[in-house]
Order: C-alpha cells, then sequence, then structure tokens
C-alpha cells in the first residue's frame, strides 16, 4: 500500500479504519485480540469474583431476621450492604480483570502495532531482532507495568471525583491520557522505551495524547459494558496510534528519546 501520510501531521480515525479494513492479514489478527481479550476478561472476571467471594466468607450468609421494627432495620441495613457490596465488587472485578487481560495481551497487540507500521512503511521500515521469549517477556512485562500504573489513574480518578465542580472532568482527563498511554505503549515498545519515557511522550504530545484517548475514555465511562466496547475497538485503536505515532516521530526528528 502506498504510504501518501508521511508528511501529515495528524491521521484521522476514518483513514486508520479504511487502512485496517484493506488488510485481511491485520482484521485477522485483530479478531483473535478481540477474542483473547474478552475471554482474558471473562475468566478474570469469574476468578476475580471468586476471590472476592471467598474473603467475605460467610458474612453474607447469616441474613437478620425482620421481625419487629428493630428487625426490620436490620434486615433493610443488611440488604443495602450485600447490594452495595454486589456492585460495587463486581465493577471493581470487571475493572481488575480487563487489566489482567491487558497485560497478558499486549505482546499479541505489540505485534499488531509492529505488522501496521511495517505495513505503512513499505520499503523504508526498519526491522527489529528477530522474535525471542525475552522479546515476549519484555513485552509482557510493560503491559503489566502499564497495568498497575493503571489501577494508580483508578485510585486517582476515584479521589477526583469528588471534587465538586470539577471533579468529573479530571476524571475523564485522566482517563484520557491513560488511554492514550495504553496505546503508545504498543509502538513504543517495539523502540524499548521504558515507562518514564512514554509519559514523557504522552506530557510532550499533549494534544495529539488528548486526541488519541479522547474516544476510548469515553466509552470508559460507560458501566460494565465498556469493557466489551473496549476489546471491540482496543484494535482499531492500536492500528490508529501506531500510525500517529510514527507519523509524529517522523515529522519531530524519529526516534525521540523522552528524558
Amino acid at each position: 500500500m502506498k504510504n501518501n501520510t508521511t508528511a501529515a501531521t495528524w491521521i484521522p480515525l476514518s483513514y486508520s479504519l479504511s487502512f485496517l479494513l484493506r488488510s485481511k492479514r491485520l482484521m485477522g489478527w485483530s479478531a483473535i485480540l478481540v477474542i483473547l481479550t474478552m475471554v482474558f476478561t471473562w475468566a478474570g472476571y469469574l476468578f476475580t469474583v471468586d476471590f472476592v467471594d471467598g474473603l467475605t466468607g460467610n458474612f453474607f450468609l447469616a441474613q437478620p431476621e425482620a421481625v419487629g421494627l428493630w428487625g426490620w432495620t436490620k434486615y433493610l441495613g443488611w440488604q443495602a450492604m450485600y447490594w452495595s457490596f454486589i456492585i460495587v465488587s463486581r465493577i471493581v472485578a470487571f475493572y481488575l480483570a480487563f487489566l489482567i487481560a491487558y497485560s497478558l495481551s499486549a505482546p499479541g497487540y505489540v505485534f499488531l502495532s509492529t505488522a501496521t507500521e511495517k505495513k505503512h512503511a513499505g520499503e523504508n521500515f526498519e526491522p527489529d531482532a528477530a522474535l525471542n521469549i525475552t522479546g515476549l517477556l519484555t513485552d509482557l512485562w510493560e503491559g503489566v507495568k502499564i497495568g498497575l500504573f493503571g489501577i494508580l489513574v483508578t485510585i486517582a480518578a476515584l479521589i477526583a471525583n469528588f471534587i465538586p465542580g470539577v471533579g468529573q472532568v479530571l476524571v475523564l482527563l485522566l482517563y484520557t491520557y491513560y488511554s492514550a498511554l495504553m496505546f503508545v505503549d504498543y509502538p513504543s515498545s517495539r523502540r524499548r522505551w521504558s515507562l518514564g519515557q512514554k509519559i514523557s511522550w504522552i506530557k510532550n504530545h499533549n494534544n495529539q495524547s488528548l486526541r488519541l484517548g479522547i474516544f476510548p475514555a469515553l466509552l470508559s465511562l460507560v458501566p460494565v459494558l465498556n469493557l466489551f466496547f473496549i476489546a471491540m475497538i482496543f484494535p482499531l485503536m492500536t492500528v490508529h496510534s501506531t500510525l500517529n505515532f510514527v507519523a509524529i516521530e517522523k515529522n519531530s526528528g524519529g526516534n525521540q528519546q523522552a528524558a
């Protein structure tokens, strides 16, 4: 495919979608990754729920009797605690499951990102060293680090949500830039960048990072279903972020090394 976007400062999502749909190889690999991400997410969800339920033991098995005023008060309080626990624990389980799935599938998305860059660059593509176990483990570890960083972002978002007036805006911005970091992780991992270098790239390209992360960030705010929506668009956003990352790096001199 002829590369006609190397001089562009921004590659639109429509071009990235068209680029993905025109490649049977990229589409096939994307389908596999979507299925794997959903399987990992669902398996992680079941494991997390069983683990959390195991920690509670028999706490919710002893339901108080609804007899008399005090009995009804205890019963309603127990019901409120029970359903609050069920809802919160399941939501947390879904998020943790997705982070597990993200970490485990990281090498696959790095491969998709590399295949995207190779197809787009054509003869100008600079190949990596041969695929080996060390490289796969490195990609997996980078995915784990991004996942752990995501837990910190989630905690920060929960705290920011209680700030009157601007809390929700801060939450959206946190998830936007974290989403951008997740997708930039793939093309930058091929260059063996550290987590600090990736974060610096996000800071140095603030506007582009905002554009890369806003769409998945908005989807992440949809309760429960967000994980499946994000799993479906992950390959597209990986392709989109890779194309823009490469274009930005080329226009800025290539292979930026953040301090």
